[in-house]
């Protein structure tokens, strides 16, 4: 039974009686729908200046233009998001707009100004001297303007007037300048989401002082009236009042399993009433605020892993160029020595030679993982037949005896196109099924499925393997993690760095003793 039916039952006992609970519902449930979406109004505001800030610090560490465009995507969406909140509170908005316009103003000047300053760098000529710190004053400037421009006069012997120097100093002070407006964007923002959850608790916690004041009337209506609309309404908004206080700490309830005493706030509710629909309304705003933060801790996560990659990058390079000649004037060496050797040579001359000979093959391979992980060449795209890439990497260890005992299944059509890198997916597929024939070393079921979806293509390599430990599933993918005797880490490494360069994803499931399963996801159109 709807409210307005029980509203017209009660109305039949006592006509007064009605006019007095229908007048309250009716103005109490407006002015908690009105609050609900101040609620609303406030948490976007919120939300997209926090992604603004966090932004802001990408462009200053890094510099990358996708950075400064997405500043300049949420100020227009706050702009909007203001203009059109307007109507509902006229309190904060306007000095928030102000801080926005400011804030705005602030970042064009950095912007002009970087890339000015990238200019008159680039027309100096690095001295001797200066040439060993020149590129990392030219990737950190935003980071630090006033250290870098101390090191560019010591280097480049410049003065305070050179236009490099000034435009760092100024730019020391813009930034400084914006900082501060965005810290106090972020503080008005809390400011009014805090207001606003305030006003919706007071907003529903009058609508219960009204409820109880209406008790003496409720019993003369009759105990079972009483009870159904105590029930089916204040009861449901005492719900959603501890909801609120909830979202407002950052628990929400729709991204947990449901326990006895739940509020089913996503499930179809039992009333079909006009307050279970904004019981509804209020479920699915929590639900899309936990898959923000979801996707948010997501990304941090994916680029923490990038900064790790990078920084045993740089790690690896350095030692794999520092290796590689003494190495191959090592096997020079053998080759020399090989050569010298009789057929009347003592054996063991001749075993320590072949020992440096097989050794020496085994760094080097070593040494081109290494080159391989650290390669920064971007992939060179084209359509490609997934199916007959893996086709060929199966054949090719077919006929090397590698998986002579292991039994093969292919789910796959004939033809499945991505666009990718043909050189690059075919490494990724020899190393997935090579761990995975290593894992079941040599006899057990490999199993390949590839399936073309909407926007994406899926491929699955499982084996019948081992599998893998639960404490070593989040280690897979970093550099130089291995369990394998003889292994160096890099595989997965190098699988994992190749799938994000052609934006896809991989992810790996497994149980120990029964295998390892990992999916290779890649978009159809970069």
């Amino acid at each position: 039974m709807t409210l307005t039916k029980k509203i017209i039952l009660s109305f039949l006992l006592s006509s007064s009686l009605i006019a007095v609970i229908g007048v309250a519902t009716f103005v109490n449930f407006f002015e908690i729908k009105g609050q609900i979406r101040r609620l609303e109004l406030s948490d976007t505001v919120r939300s997209k200046s926090l992604q603004l800030r966090r932004h802001e610090k990408n462009f200053f560490l890094y510099m990358e233009p996708g950075e400064l465009s997405e500043v300049n995507r949420y100020l227009k969406e706050l702009r909007e998001v203001l203009r059109e909140g307007r109507g509902f509170d006229g309190g904060k908005l306007p000095g928030l707009e102000n801080k926005i316009e400011d804030y705005g103003q602030r970042f064009n000047e950095i912007e002009i100004l970087t890339w000015r300053i990238m200019g008159e760098m680039n027309d100096l000529r690095p001295s001797a001297g200066g040439s060993a710190f020149y590129p990392l004053v030219k990737s950190t400037f935003l980071e630090r303007p006033l250290l870098n421009a101390e090191l560019l006069k010591k280097g480049f012997s410049l003065s305070d007037r050179h236009p490099v120097i000034s435009d760092l100093r100024r730019l020391d002070l813009e930034i400084a300048a914006l900082r501060k407006s965005g810290e106090e964007i972020i503080a008005i923002s809390k400011e009014i989401d805090g207001t606003a959850r305030q006003a919706a608790e007071e907003a529903i916690m009058a609508w219960q002082g009204m409820a109880l004041m209406l008790f003496p009337l409720f019993f003369l209506v009759g105990f079972a009236g009483l009870f159904i609309i105590s029930r089916s309404v204040v009861s449901r908004l005492r719900l959603l009042r501890r909801a609120l206080q909830k979202t407002g700490k950052g628990e929400f309830a729709a991204s947990k399993r449901m326990g006895k005493g739940d509020f089913p706030l996503l499930l179809a509710p039992v009333f079909k009433d006009e307050v279970s629909v904004l019981i509804q309304a209020f479920g699915e705003m929590e639900h899309n605020l936990a898959q923000r933060d979801a996707e948010l801790a997501r990304k941090n996560e994916e680029v923490l892993q990038s900064r790790k990659l990078a920084s045993l990058g740089t790690l690896a390079a350095g030692v794999a160029h520092e290796l590689n000649n003494p190495v191959n004037n090592i096997y020079l060496a053998a080759q020399i020595l090989s050569k010298e050797l009789t057929p009347g040579s003592p054996g063991i001359f001749r075993e320590t030679v072949e020992d440096i000979f097989s050794q020496t093959v085994r760094v080097k391979r070593i040494i081109g993982e290494l080159l391989e992980f650290t390669r920064e060449k971007l992939p060179d795209l084209g359509r490609i037949n997934l199916t007959g890439v893996v086709d060929r990497v199966l054949c090719r260890m077919i006929t090397s005896g590698a998986m002579k005992d292991v039994k093969i299944n292919i789910r796959a059509p004939e033809v499945v196109e991505a666009l990718a890198d043909e050189h690059l997916i075919e490494q990724v597929f020899i190393n997935l099924i090579g761990n995975a024939v290593e894992a079941m070393e040599g006899n057990g079921v490999l199993d390949i499925e590839i399936k073309a979806m909407d926007t994406y293509v899926a491929i699955k390599v499982s084996d019948t393997g081992k599998g893998i430990l639960p404490e070593d599933m989040t280690r897979v993918f970093d550099p130089f993690f291995t369990t394998k005797e003889k292994g160096t880490g890099l595989g997965l490494a190098i699988v994992y760095s190749i799938i994000e360069k052609h934006k896809g994803k991989i992810e790996v499931k497994s149980e120990p003793g029964k295998g390892a399963t990992f999916t290779v996801t890649l978009p159809e159109e970069q």
